[in-house]
């Protein structure tokens, strides 16, 4: 896949991540998109406010369409690039989903699992273990800066 694709999906998934700022939800956008030729299959952000529901995380909801698009259940093939590091809920999910690889913008020092926390892509019970990688935006991390900022201003009032 050529780095105008990969730009391209990024975009898609920071693009996300600004409609769910938007949305005063969590900035977390995801794309699922084909290894090989970089085709985007889902996008979506988190919705956890909106649909009162806490399983409404980006990647859980990118996932589900994916499957339902392609009519299956593993992804293998697809690829994802999040905003953010996944927490340990959905990188289970990537896991299950037995996605390629899981690309992602900022570091979570609170509650990613990738890197940070319970590392899932390095336990002997994960089966499925795909690729992981940082690739570092500081768009990413600066939105997720901004929103959190904005909450804890809005709760001094």
């Amino acid at each position: 896949m050529e780095n105008i694709e990969r730009e391209k999906i990024k975009k898609q998934a920071f693009d996300s991540a600004l409609k769910a700022f938007r949305a005063d939800e969590v900035p977390v956008g995801a794309v699922i998109f084909d290894s090989k030729t970089g085709e985007i299959i889902a996008c979506n952000h988190n919705q956890t406010e909106q649909k009162k529901d806490v399983l409404a995380h980006a990647e859980m909801l990118a996932i589900h369409s994916a499957s339902k698009k392609l009519g299956r259940k593993f992804l293998d093939g697809y690829s994802m690039y999040v905003t953010l590091e996944p927490c340990v809920m959905c990188a289970g999910a990537i896991s299950w989903a037995r996605l390629d690889a899981v690309y992602y913008g900022a570091s979570d020092h609170k509650t990613g699992a990738i890197r940070q926390g319970a590392k899932v892509f390095t336990r002997s019970q994960t089966h499925h273990k795909p690729k992981s990688r940082l690739f570092s935006s500081q768009e990413c991390s600066k939105i997720m800066t901004q929103f959190f900022r904005a909450k804890r201003l809005s709760k001094k009032v």
